[in-house]
């Protein structure tokens, strides 16, 4: 496995504004602003201080006592090194109602995506005017014969490619056997601009079936770690993946957080076959605690 490098990740909660570069499968808003890695981040939990201000002058500081600041909270490269074990991790957090980018870990590292191409899959089905409830049903519940039927009748590798070019996703390719649309291999930061384009232009078919993603998959499989179990109180629309083993599993966790899905959140990672599915869902769930704080 590749070794992360480099100082990483923030804590993130609603309503505040930080900025850094720090950068999981089943199977326009303005593009992320780079960040030098050694930038310190402040948790999206403080207030942000303004360069220069004063507080106001007040006849006893008894009555206007000094409030308590957090700590900043940050994830150095060990640490997040830590959280997957022998395997590997990317992490991409947008605000979109700011328009920036918090977090980019590795974002430009390639993964299987398993069930996050299905979004590219609704996507096209959409388009072309198919049917919304069968699309509702293969992403709240990761459906894969459904998305196997629609890979098959509406285009394949195609769809990718396709796709691709429109949303402008530099690192996504189609899978080198056309038949097994799970081995697409996507990025984190390209999957975070479908989320972008999704909340800005797609039918609200895909965001209500993110929102109302069962507990199981299909399959029987538990889809609630990472995003869902992490996110506490916030809400959330999300698609997760996870395939194995080829030869490693993998476990993704996407989607939006937040009042009005403010916060895009994306969390790819690789993990050795011999870490159990129940392990590596810890692990990742672990990644998006850190993020949110």
């Amino acid at each position: 496995m590749r070794k992360l490098s480099g100082i990483f990740l923030v804590g993130l909660c609603v309503g505040a504004i930080g900025a850094v570069a720090v950068t999981i499968s089943h199977g326009a808003v303005q593009p992320p602003r780079a960040i030098a890695v050694t930038e310190v981040v402040t948790t999206m939990s403080e207030s942000p201080s303004v360069p220069g201000s004063t507080p106001t002058p007040t006849p006893s500081p008894k009555l206007t006592p000094k409030p308590a600041t957090k700590p900043e909270s940050k994830v150095d490269a060990g640490e997040l090194d830590r959280m997957v074990a022998g395997g590997e991790v990317s992490a991409v957090v947008v605000d979109r109602q700011a328009g920036k980018t918090l977090v980019s870990v590795h974002a430009d590292r390639a993964y299987t995506s398993a069930s996050l191409v299905k979004l590219l899959i609704a996507l096209a089905v959409l388009d072309r005017g198919g049917p919304a409830p069968q699309v509702q049903k293969m992403l709240s519940r990761s459906d894969d014969d459904l998305a196997s039927q629609f890979w098959s009748a509406y285009g394949g590798p195609s769809i990718v490619t396709g796709w691709a070019k429109k949303i402008g996703l530099t690192g996504t390719r189609a899978p080198a056997d056309p038949g097994r649309w799970g081995d697409t291999l996507i990025t984190a930061k390209d999957v975070a601009r479908i989320y972008q384009y999704v909340a800005a232009h797609a039918p609200g078919t895909i965001l209500a079936a993110l929102r109302a993603a069962t507990e199981r998959g299909s399959d029987g499989f538990r889809q609630y770690f990472g995003i869902p179990d992490a996110a506490g109180d916030r809400p959330w629309a999300v698609k997760q993946g996870w395939s194995c083993c080829r030869p490693t599993r993998m476990l993704h966790t996407s989607g939006l957080v937040g009042e009005d899905g403010r916060y895009i959140v994306v969390v790819l990672s690789e993990h050795p076959a011999s870490v159990d599915y129940a392990t590596a869902s810890k692990r990742v769930t672990q990644v998006v605690s850190a993020l949110l704080g």
